[in-house]
């Protein structure tokens, strides 16, 4: 299911269009069965009501943790930033030889951390996390041999800069790793289904619109739960925008 959560729009039609059959599946079945008795009626409007109430509490439970995983991404992409470009500063408290090869290899590993943020291709992401580690390596390297030479207060906080710049990047690709569980996804599936198949069982004559209006809605819902929640899929993601403001500031003469 991993895949088609990473394809909102593909999740959007396979929803619509599966949910409408389930509806039409119901409705077919109320008509070859039985129709509802008026006596029953109250009680199956009750039980649909109850069905559609709690379907809605899961997708807006749902909703909230798609936003609050967006805004953290939002939030560490910015925090990063900050972290290289503070190290970038720091750069200077070193020796001038490690000064220049640490300000060299961090504006090489900004360029990878922007790449990441907007490269699609899997083999491409793959050689980007490899130069990421790459680079992470050498700018400890530097930075550890640099400490060793001269250990003062001075060059420890080159030292510290350089730790928090490589763990921004572990807690960037954390909350990446951090999606909607995928037996969140098959609950709202189920319930999702079981209330179009009662929404056509309790349908008192065939009206195809009517019966598309419930499963439209559904698809809509977990259209933008998903696109909100892929970091990759769909039209919202998180821009690098703080990374290449600074990449753009390192530039500057």
């Amino acid at each position: 299911m991993s895949p088609l959560l990473d394809n909102p729009f593909g999740l959007f039609i396979l929803s619509l269009a599966g949910l409408w059959l389930i509806a039409l599946g119901g409705y077919y079945c109320q008509r070859i069965w039985r129709p509802l008795r008026r006596e029953e009626q109250d009680e199956f409007k009750s039980v649909l009501g109850a069905s559609l109430t709690l379907l809605g509490l899961i997708v807006g439970f749902s909703f909230a943790m798609s936003v609050n995983r967006y805004d953290m991404r939002k939030s560490l992409e910015e925090s990063e930033a900050n972290a290289i470009a503070t190290e970038f500063a720091r750069a200077d408290l070193l020796p001038a030889p490690a000064a220049t090869a640490l300000k060299g290899d961090l504006k090489a590993y900004l360029d990878r951390r922007i790449a990441f943020y907007t490269v699609q291709d899997p083999a491409m992401l793959a050689r980007i996390d490899q130069d990421t580690a790459k680079l992470q390596a050498d700018v400890w390297s530097i930075v550890r041999d640099a400490a060793s030479a001269q250990p003062t207060p001075i060059v420890a906080l080159a030292v510290a800069g350089a730790n928090d710049a490589i763990n921004a990047q572990g807690y960037v690709l954390a909350t990446w790793r951090n999606r909607i569980p995928v037996a969140a996804w098959g609950l709202m599936v189920i319930i999702a289904s079981a209330c179009s198949g009662l929404l056509g069982f309790g349908g008192q004559r065939f009206n195809a619109f009517l019966l598309l209006v419930v499963p439209a809605t559904i698809s809509i819902s977990f259209l933008l739960i998903a696109e909100i929640d892929s970091p990759r899929g769909g039209f919202i993601r998180v821009l690098p925008i703080n990374l290449v403001t600074v990449a753009e500031s390192l530039k500057a003469p």
